[in-house]
């Protein structure tokens, strides 16, 4: 029995779907991450209950923090871009947390830093207030060690693992791929970005249809580490919609865009590698029924699509492209660098900066086990 609803949506269920194919499913996997980069803060003596947490989301992450915030008996401010919806509104409301939206923006750069931008001046009037810091700050890599034993003991000793998902802040499939490979495991790491996403290198292609929210980013992130990549993936809307319509049709499982991209990427990596396919489907498809559900006719067939092989990045093209990254480094454009204190203003170009060092990420504590009240 569960103590507390966080609890019970933080860890993911494991379907498999074919034979060396399995999804690890989550309702809202951004839960696990907020668990346990505040349990460390309040272990380590970093914050208090009673103390607010701040960081600026899009939508999914607020919702994390707030559900975090509320376990542990905590103030939660989300500065929140344009695209916040109704439904994630009221529930913020109800669980405490407070929301203000920045003014609407022509492009996502722009919003990113104004959201940053109002963070600073949060602070500056409220030090006592903590900055998550969820793109550099790498105590987001804690709360995946439980899933990666879930994952790990779901397996025979020696099955290797083709992991799969959307890159975004770099906390999950880094954190997944890091604890599993400490563990003696085979681990290939497969990220999924969307065009015009800068951390892998696609800021110069245009996706006509929209950026798939949350696996890209128009700023640097600090909790990307590039090295631990061996393919990317560079995926459009209209093929990620695809892989949600497909799984939705042929497994049953409603899941949003990034879980549809990464089942498209994971069909393929069937091909290329050995051991078990796991992708990761981080939200449900709720979000987006009208964007993505209701458009079901207009989707192309699955089976249809095929991607692109790029040599460099100079190659990659719409609507889908596959490389092997082998552990590269970021891009020049992508590096995340340091101008200000760690809980202070940046004076960067509005990118929340990394921390001046990056600790170990071993050595954290695992949240609470799947059995624990």
């Amino acid at each position: 029995m569960y103590g507390h609803i966080a609890d019970a949506t933080s860890l993911p269920d494991l379907i498999r779907i074919q034979d060396k194919l399995v999804c690890v499913r989550f309702e809202t996997m951004k839960v696990v991450s907020a668990l346990g980069a505040v349990r460390y803060l309040l272990d380590q003596g970093h914050v208090r209950r009673g103390d607010t947490l701040v960081d600026s989301s899009s939508g999914i992450y607020a919702y994390a923090l707030a559900l975090a915030c509320h376990r542990y008996e905590m103030g939660c401010h989300i500065v929140g871009s344009t695209t916040v919806d109704p439904v994630l509104k009221a529930q913020l409301a109800v669980l405490g947390a407070t929301l203000e939206q920045v003014r609407p923006s022509q492009n996502l750069k722009l919003d990113q830093s104004l959201r940053v931008q109002r963070i600073a001046e949060i602070l500056k009037a409220n030090p006592s207030y903590h900055w998550m810091r969820q793109y550099h700050d790498d105590i987001h890599y804690a709360g995946y060690l439980a899933v990666a034993d879930v994952i790990d003991a779901s397996l025979p000793p020696t099955e290797a693992i083709a992991m799969v998902g959307g890159v975004g802040s770099g906390a999950s499939t880094g954190a997944l791929a890091t604890f599993l490979r400490e563990r003696g495991r085979s681990v290939t790491l497969v990220g999924i970005q969307p065009f015009g996403s800068i951390t892998f290198g696609s800021e110069h292609i245009s996706d006509p249809a929209i950026i798939i929210a949350g696996i890209g980013s128009s700023i640097p992130f600090g909790n990307v580490s590039h090295a631990l990549y061996d393919t990317i993936h560079w995926v459009s809307f209209d093929a990620a919609r695809a892989g949600s319509i497909d799984l939705l049709r042929r497994h049953a499982i409603f899941a949003g865009l990034s879980t549809g991209a990464a089942y498209l990427c994971a069909r393929w990596e069937q091909h290329s590698v050995d051991g078990t396919v796991m992708f990761i489907a981080a939200d449900t498809g709720h979000r987006y029924v009208e964007t993505v559900f209701a458009r079901h006719h207009d989707a192309p067939a699955l089976d249809s699509l095929t991607p692109r092989s790029a040599a460099s990045l100079a190659d990659l093209a719409l609507p889908w492209t596959r490389m092997n990254w082998a552990g590269a480094p970021a891009p020049a454009a992508a590096v995340a660098h340091s101008r200000g204190e760690r809980d202070g203003e940046d004076e960067s170009d509005g990118a929340d900066a990394p921390p001046p060092s990056t600790p170990s990420r071993s050595p954290m504590p695992a949240p609470t086990s799947r059995s624990s009240c």
